[in-house]
């Protein structure tokens, strides 16, 4: 399945051999060790150095459900016409498809895909940067797509990448791609990164979003088993990222587990130790869990706080 597809979840793996998610993590762990494949946090790639990245077909098939719940909350930090800018990435295609849902929005992207979700969308502008067209991951990139974001200014960035940890921040495996993201950050008030478990604790070679300057981490609640992710959740907080955990467990829909059709995404409110409270979020859905590091996140919804530009405007 590896070989098939570049990458692989171990949760595909279990369901179609039929056993449970320890057994085929035992088994992926034995394969590493043979060479046959390198794991990931959630998965299993085909072997690769440091600065290898999987192009998107592999990558759409790693935490589906998680990507899934992680763009629908994500969504519901925009608001009718607001300009934003939106990354490459299979997790900010979500996103998009969700964008495309509301009204009066600008959405300035160098993703191919991202442009392609929201087309068709009602009184949505969609906004292209120039550039050379990156193939792995249908991305405009090179000075031409920088260049076309200077001068802008927009209410916040959605942006992900291959690894996030706390130390070095959001970091992605490609120069190019590092590079246009930093551009898109410049044009953003306010930076939202869209992280599943798998990319927590993870480095990959070049930085694109240092810790201090991610306002808000999106991500999904990690296993009980993962301990790395958990600390990166509580090593995040510490440093002031405002933390907001979609759905229940991972790998469940939004809401969680078993959440009746149509349900928003939940918002977990209780700040980290050493995070910032600006809302103790409450309202219809919303729960507080306890427990671990991961368990905790927050929304900064506090009136006056969100930065509205209606339109792109020169710095």
């Amino acid at each position: 399945m590896v070989r098939a597809n570049g990458a692989v979840s171990l949760r595909e793996l279990a369901r179609v051999v039929q056993t449970s998610e320890v057994t085929v993590r035992r088994d992926v762990r034995a394969l590493e060790a043979e060479g046959l494949l390198d794991r990931r946090h959630g998965g299993a790639v085909l072997p690769g150095g440091f600065t290898r990245e999987s192009g998107f077909p592999q990558k759409s098939h790693l935490a589906t459900a998680e990507k899934t719940a992680i763009a629908d909350l994500a969504a519901s930090l925009v608001e009718e016409g607001e300009a934003v800018v939106v990354g490459a990435g299979t997790t900010t295609q979500e996103l998009a498809r969700r964008l495309a849902r509301i009204p009066g929005l600008t959405v300035v992207t160098n993703s191919l895909l991202v442009a392609q979700a929201l087309a068709h969308a009602n009184r949505v502008e969609v906004v292209m940067t120039g550039g050379t067209l990156r193939g792995s991951n249908y991305a405009l990139v090179g000075s031409g797509a920088e260049q076309s974001l200077q001068g802008l200014r927009v209410s916040r960035a959605f942006l992900s990448g291959s690894g996030l940890t706390a130390e070095r921040g959001l970091s992605t495996s490609n120069m190019l791609s590092a590079s246009v993201d930093r551009a898109l950050v410049q044009a953003a008030a306010e930076v939202v990164v869209l992280a599943d478990h798998t990319k927590l604790g993870t480095d990959t070679m070049f930085q694109t979003v240092p810790t201090d300057v991610i306002t808000r981490l999106v991500t999904d609640d990690p296993p009980a088993h993962d301990d790395r992710a958990a600390t990166e959740l509580q090593a995040l907080a510490d440093q002031g990222v405002q933390i907001t955990v979609a759905g229940g467990a991972a790998g469940s829909g939004p809401g969680g587990e078993g959440a009746p059709p149509g349900s928003r995404p939940r918002r977990d409110t209780t700040p980290l130790p050493g995070q910032r409270r600006t809302h103790a979020g409450s309202g219809p859905g919303s729960q507080t869990r306890r427990g671990t590091a991961a368990s905790a996140g927050m929304l900064a919804d506090q009136p006056g706080e969100r930065t509205r530009v209606a339109d792109l405007r020169h710095r």
